[in-house]
């Protein structure tokens, strides 16, 4: 079931409840065949096109008036070559249930986001990553894309074919065509330890070079009005695996982190003054942990709580000074902030508009819970990491433009060129990419 809400009326909505959208017709092509000719007659009904996954974006970057694909239908592994260590699958998979097949044939990715509800197109269109010293976004991990263009007709693009097309269309934001089918690089099925510990703030800043050398995958949570964070650290083991009991799990990563964290939301919502207490007793209410299993069920967790979020990606040697900036803001403003702050990291890629393009690269994202002003606090975190020339994330709240992304991405330019040639007629276009990359 997609965790996309669509209305009797044909009104369309985004997981965290902030866009809508009212598309003329929606399409779910069952071939790539079939989504050729929706996008061809809706260019002969002067209609705008655009493919919606699982909604979860919290930008409009999905939405329009025009024709609507749903790659529901488009789903499932196409092929598995264990010679070159590549899986080919449709653009409607979702990342969940390419992690079961994989699981099942003894592969895996190399690095994941902590969610895995989106399909794999939807993902890497808008730069979805994880976080890691030496593996890169889940894009970073594509090998061939395949891709409807304007004219109706198929693309197909790697490091060999179409190079300039790679280059841009693994974050693509659905602006140089329909992807219809994702190679990734694969290796064989390993083992991660993972380590959550508390600890303070400030021992987490001084020591960030440190944990981020000494880790393949290191991140944190830190909870506005305390000097408390959650580290987790996720390193390759040897094993055997030791995953999380089933009861402890289910008290930790339900009951804990999705249950008791939706009424401590609902209190806060409805009587901010509480929420400093209430952030205090939930960093402390977390104890170290220590266990062993497949990569997917250590990177993601379930996430049922709804929140809106914003996420920039600064340089990684600016990270601890536009933390401290981003705390000392937030405890002189009056803010009440119920929703922890999550850091994560990524090496530099050679992808066009990626936000960890050319630059090593930490992430920075802030989240209200939904139904929660945000707008506030949004916008004076955002004037922090605009002065370190923040990329924001593809997918989630923020207020740039073109004339923005032309200072922060060298290769802007690239972009919106090959946008040019492969989409003249804009039959992609919506507001959102109108804004971010110019008309």
């Amino acid at each position: 079931m997609s965790s996309t809400a669509s209305g009797k009326n044909g009104t369309w909505r985004n997981w965290g409840g902030n866009v809508s959208a009212r598309p003329a017709r929606q399409v779910a092509p069952a071939s790539v065949e079939e989504l050729a000719a929706a996008v061809r007659r809706a260019r002969e009904d002067g209609l705008k096109v655009k493919a919606v996954g699982t909604g979860h974006s919290f930008t409009s970057i999905a939405a329009t008036d025009g024709v609507l694909i749903r790659p529901q239908l488009l789903t499932g592994i196409r092929s598995i070559d264990r010679d070159s260590m590549t899986v080919t699958v449709e653009a409607g998979t979702p990342l969940k249930r390419l992690n079961a097949a994989l699981a099942r044939e003894g592969l895996s990715l190399t690095n994941m986001g902590d969610i895995m509800e989106q399909t794999v197109s939807g993902a890497t269109s808008t730069g979805t990553h994880g976080t890691g010293r030496a593996s890169a976004s889940i894009a970073a991990q594509i090998k061939g894309l395949e891709l409807v263009t304007a004219d109706g007709s198929l693309l197909t693009c790697s490091e060999k074919q179409n190079p300039e097309v790679f280059a841009a269309a693994r974050i693509g934001l659905g602006a140089l065509g329909i992807v219809t089918a994702i190679t990734f690089a694969v290796e064989p099925l390993f083992l991660l330890t993972a380590r959550e510990e508390p600890m303070p703030f400030e021992r987490v800043l001084a020591e960030f070079d440190q944990l981020w050398a000494e880790n393949e995958h290191f991140e944190f949570y830190w909870f506005p009005h305390t000097g408390s964070t959650n580290t987790k650290r996720n390193n390759r083991s040897a094993g055997p695996a030791q995953p999380v009991g089933q009861l402890a799990g289910w008290f930790e990563d339900e009951f804990l982190s999705n249950g008791v964290f939706q009424v401590a939301q609902w209190v806060g919502r409805a009587a901010p003054a509480t929420v400093p207490a209430i952030a205090r007793v939930s960093s402390r209410a977390l104890s170290a942990r220590t266990y062993t299993d497949i990569p997917y069920k250590v990177f993601t967790s379930p996430r049922r709580v709804r929140f809106v979020e914003m996420e920039y990606a600064v340089p990684r040697a600016a990270l601890v000074a536009t933390l401290r900036e981003l705390k000392a803001m937030v405890d002189r403003s009056g803010l009440r902030v119920s929703f922890p702050v999550e850091v994560r990291t990524a090496p530099a890629d050679d992808i066009t508009l990626s936000t960890a393009s050319g630059r090593d690269s930490a992430y920075i994202a802030v989240h209200m819970f939904r139904g929660t002003p945000y707008q506030a606090y949004f916008t004076a975190a955002e004037r922090i990491f605009t002065a370190h020339e923040g990329r924001p994330h593809w997918g989630k709240v923020h207020t740039r433009d073109a004339e923005y992304f032309a200072r922060v991405y060298p290769r802007f330019g690239e972009f919106t060129a090959l946008r040019d040639r492969l989409d003249p007629d804009r039959l992609f276009q919506n507001d959102y990419l109108r804004r971010v990359l110019g008309a």
